[in-house]
């Protein structure tokens, strides 16, 4: 088996397990690592050959685009305080409390060795998390929550990292001069997202296809992050802004069939990405393993202490800051402590970690081998598959026992008013419109009940009773209607597809016939 059909066997699996994960009850994200872990151990399949510089630039501006395009800056600023509490602060902790453990153990290694397996541990996956909170109807604001503390603490982590690997290559450090680095790189991040936003929203305006603008949408994160990381900038801060500025931007901008194709585009995007990235991860065990050789038992006692300071110091520290943001303003709805368990729990590990871990160099400027960068690996492996395989897939078991979910009943009652808004506003514009252009009557009444059927159809609870009784009987014809349309526009789409395989017929000119009997007859 050679890279290439490894790749195309990756890919398929990450299909399939979209299916496989919804039966389980388990996010694919887990099942893909677990097939990494299985393709590992056997000799024949190759390691997968990609430089670790490339993995960062290369998986994670597509992925932080795609659960980006889910938000937006209102929720950010409803939560900023428990975001920045995770992303900023328990980062930073977490970081020191790993390397002040490490260097216990290894107190012949410098004490940046251990900030860098600190940074490394540190950040909980954005994907991971949200995969799976999204599936256990777990509290919108606890998702929101999650995804923030996800999307951000990469920032944090990878400048702790970077300040840490300079510290041991160079000898050097400065506290000072740490600072400085962060606020440098998140101002440059800032400012090159914005931009790239800004750009990136002239250039949707003035394309005419939802293909054209689709694919800018693609080509941007990875600018974003090349253009900040060439200037020194944080470059997951500026795929995060060019991100939230362009999906904002385009609500406005944006038109039916890009909401369409980019809705679809970005979903199976994401979902080839997170699948071949988890399933990295799973294959780099044979990295793991022969970079560390036989002495691996001998680390076990430093794993299971890095590990229980990870999970132990998230759940103390979400329990202290639940104390502090509940007496916080804007804080309405505090988490309830079984929220904050779920919360802890949820803190998995994931592409980051192993990809920053790969990359930590194998030499000093001395020429000198990296103090300890076996065993960083090592732990940072392991630390990442027990919170992938071990929290994961009892991540379900806790929301039951903490009885945590959405209020369903509550955002019914807000998607009722919201359908409400939309078509006073539809009825309002359709009575101007009449008005204005001096609409007969029965037009106007004809029109004004086909907006209220499919308000009805969009959402029979929100309609009123006459609708609902029209809805009735407009569903039952319809339901003949569909059946005699699909037959008649099968008979037409064979014919079509018979008439490719004619002499002289161009397949253009069929495929062009064949897409617009599949769009139906508005198109």
């Amino acid at each position: 088996m050679d890279q290439l059909v490894l790749t195309l066997v990756i890919l398929l699996a990450a299909v399939l397990a979209e299916p496989l994960g919804a039966r389980l009850g388990l996010a694919p994200s887990i099942l893909m690592t677990v097939f990494g872990c299985l393709l590992a151990l056997i000799p024949a399949v190759p390691s997968l050959h990609i430089p670790p510089e490339l993995i960062l630039p290369l998986v994670l501006p597509p992925l932080l685009y795609a659960a980006a395009r889910r938000t937006s800056w209102r929720q950010f600023a409803e939560n900023w305080q428990i975001i920045a509490l995770r992303a900023v602060g328990l980062v930073i902790v977490t970081a020191i409390a790993v390397a002040a453990v490490f260097h216990a153990w290894n107190p012949a290694s410098a004490l940046a060795a251990g900030l860098v397996l600190g940074a490394l541990v540190a950040p909980p996956d954005p994907v991971a998390a949200t995969s799976m909170a999204g599936r256990l109807g777990l509290p919108r604001r606890l998702i929101v929550t999650l995804g923030g503390e996800g999307l951000f603490n990469d920032v944090t982590a990878i400048v702790i990292y970077t300040v840490g690997i300079q510290a041991v290559v160079t000898g050097l450090f400065s506290p000072w001069h740490a600072l400085g680095d962060f606020a440098i790189a998140a101002v440059v991040g800032v400012a090159v997202g914005l931009l790239l936003g800004w750009l990136g929203s002239l250039l949707t305006k003035h394309l005419d296809t939802a293909t054209g603008q689709v694919a800018a949408s693609l080509l941007l994160p990875f600018a974003a992050y090349g253009i900040a990381e060439h200037w020194e900038g944080s470059a997951v801060l500026a795929v995060l802004v060019c991100a939230l500025y362009l999906t904002d931007a385009v609500t406005e901008i944006g038109d039916r069939d890009y909401r369409l194709v980019a809705d679809s585009f970005w979903d199976i995007t994401e979902m080839l990405i997170t699948g071949f990235a988890f399933a990295l991860i799973g294959l780099e065990l044979r990295v793991v393993i022969d970079t560390t050789g036989h002495n691996w038992p001998g680390l076990a006692g430093v794993t299971a202490a890095v590990i229980v300071v990870v999970v132990g110091l998230r759940l103390a520290w979400l329990m202290v800051t639940w104390a502090i943001s509940s007496k916080l303003p804007n804080t309405d709805e505090p988490f309830t402590w079984r929220e904050v368990v779920v919360t802890w729990w949820a803190g998995m590990r994931g592409v980051a970690t192993v990809a920053l871990a790969l990359a930590v160099p194998f030499t000093l400027d001395t020429g000198a081998d990296f103090p300890a960068r076996s065993e960083i690996l090592f732990i940072a492996f392991a630390v990442v598959l027990f919170t992938l395989l071990v929290q994961g897939p009892t991540l379900p078991l806790v929301v039951r026992l903490t009885g945590v979910h959405a209020d369903t009943r509550q955002e019914r009652v807000v998607e009722q008013a919201l359908w409400t808004r939309v078509v006073n506003a539809e009825l309002a514009e359709l009575k101007a419109i009449a008005a204005r252009d001096n609409l007969p009557e029965d037009v106007y009444e004809d029109l004004k009940a086909v907006l209220r059927r499919l308000s009805a159809k969009a959402d029979p609870e929100a309609a009123d009773a006459d609708a609902k009784a029209a809805l009735d009987k407009e569903r039952k014809l319809a339901s003949q209607m569909r059946a005699v349309r699909a037959a008649v526009t099968e008979a037409g789409r064979r014919e079509a597809q018979a008439a490719r395989r004619e002499p002289g017929m161009p397949p253009d000119v069929v495929d062009r016939v064949t897409r617009r009997l599949d769009l139906g007859p508005t198109h």
